[in-house]
């Protein structure tokens, strides 16, 4: 037997191949499923199976492509409903894969159809649990994604609670949990870096699965502090539940080299999204105007997935030279499938045509300290989320979070200097990318972001841990 967790970090996502005796399952796989079949082919083995957990929100699967080139059936939990072919399992369903067997336990709570798929060995002893967004690690699945007209959210909660007390915590403490997502996925909102652990030291660490915790209690517990979910979840929803383009469709189209001369005909004739995808300090030195930058360095596919409204909105790109396929490929998995071209040679083409471009001018900590010192009353914005900027702040900065820089761009002077900073840099310099395609110009970006603020010794607010705040 053989289970292999296969993470993706932009996506903070685990999808999983099982195998044994030459038959293999997947569960949860990324919407490019060629490595899972090459997988199987190197193993000599067949996929017999598709799993899902759920209908996901955060990316689209890759169960409809695979399914179709390999063969498999796409099985769901009770409740699903789909626009395509689907194996709907009953709760407590087993499926034989070589010589293990997959059980059905059905959880709602994170969603209706919500599954956990249970690992029986060839012994008969419970080994693995594929928990979905049911269970994280350090967390539980957040349950304000799959509301309908007659559910609430703490009604979802409460079905959360049922589904963990009465099918999760009752099997054996060293079951190994493998859940869905890992820290920095939406999906959760206290998710641990770690990507696996037995449920055994779950049930002792995990807030959600204390042994005194009434259902009211977790009900408040895990509404409590939830953030508002990407704009781009429901979109993922129904293309998970009624079906999308091949994945190879997708790729042929966007495949499209195109000379400066074309790329700056295509943006004027479509209206597309200019994104770049380069280093925010590579960016900020020259740029094609009007584009935006959200670097494939970062949290790539959700920060697309949040600024992007419109799934089909046509796009264009700008990539480090080689990275054309992978931006591609990234872009697919949150969506967006309306890749039509992308600038051959990258930016330097553009540069090396004479055409105009666009900087952004950024200072590093140690000069903005000395540029604090010497203004009277600067302005200071800073991008990150609220619950960073409760935390700590410089001192006398204001909180625009770049979520929501679409709705608060009144609040951004447009006749008064200001200086921009996120944690790290990624975020101030996607800010800052957008407001110059809104002609807002009188900014300066700080190099390094809060980190190297603090580190320059700029004054800022007393700490607040972060455990005592609103997520």
């Amino acid at each position: 037997m053989k289970i292999e967790q296969i993470y993706t970090g932009c996506l903070a996502q685990g999808a999983y191949y099982i195998e044994s005796e030459g038959e293999a399952a997947v569960i949860d796989p990324l919407r490019e499923v060629q490595p899972y079949i090459n997988k199987a082919q190197r193993n000599n083995a067949t996929i017999k199976y598709v799993f899902e957990t759920h209908f996901h929100a955060d990316f689209v699967s890759g169960h409809i492509d695979l399914s179709q080139k390999t063969g498999a059936p796409i099985v769901y939990g009770p409740n699903a409903v789909t626009g395509f072919d689907a194996h709907v399992a009953e709760d407590g369903e087993v499926f034989e894969l070589g010589k293990v067997k997959i059980k059905v336990l059905h959880t709602p709570g994170h969603t209706m159809e919500s599954t956990c798929y249970l690992l029986i060995d060839e012994n008969g002893q419970e080994k693995a649990l594929f928990s979905g967004d049911t269970l994280f690690i350090g967390d539980v699945g957040r349950p304000d994604l799959a509301q309908k007209s007659d559910l609430t959210i703490n009604d979802l909660a409460g079905f959360l609670y049922d589904s963990l007390r009465n099918k999760v915590m009752t099997l054996p403490d060293d079951v190994i949990v493998y859940p869905a997502h890992g820290a920095g996925s939406a999906c959760g909102k206290n998710m641990s870096k770690e990507t696996t652990d037995t449920l055994g030291n779950q049930k002792q660490t995990n807030y959600a699965l204390r042994a005194d915790m009434s259902k009211e209690q977790f009900i408040k517990e895990v509404t409590d502090g939830l953030s508002k979910p990407p704009q781009y979840f429901p979109q993922n929803v129904m293309m998970n539940k009624q079906g999308y383009e091949s994945i190879d469709v997708v790729m042929n189209r966007a495949a499209q080299a195109l000379s400066p001369e074309a790329f700056e005909a295509a943006a004027n004739e479509t209206g597309a999204v200019l994104l770049d995808t380069r280093n925010a300090q590579v960016f900020n030195k020259g740029f094609v105007p009007n584009s935006t930058n959200i670097g494939l360095n970062g949290q790539f596919a959700p920060w697309v997935g949040a600024l992007i409204p419109d799934l089909k909105q046509e796009i264009l790109l700008i990539t480090e030279n080689g990275q054309e396929e992978e931006t591609i490929t990234r872009l697919a998995r949150v969506g967006y499938d309306f890749v039509i071209g992308y600038l051959d040679g990258g930016f330097e083409s553009w540069e090396a045509s004479g055409k105009e471009i666009d900087t952004v001018e950024s200072i590093d900590a140690t000069e903005f300290a000395t540029r604090l010192a010497s203004e009277e009353a600067p302005l200071v914005i800073d991008v990150r989320r609220p619950g960073e900027f409760s935390a700590e702040h410089v001192d006398g900065a204001i909180n625009l979070p770049l979520d929501y820089i679409d709705e608060n761009l009144s609040e951004f002077p447009k006749d008064k200097p200001f200086y921009i900073h996120c944690a790290g840099g990624y975020r101030s310099m996607i800010a800052s990318s957008i407001l110059k395609a809104r002609g807002i110009e009188n900014f300066i970006d700080i190099n390094g972001g809060f980190g190297a603020i603090q580190k320059a010794g700029i004054k800022t607010t007393d700490f607040v841990c972060p455990s005592t705040l609103k997520k």
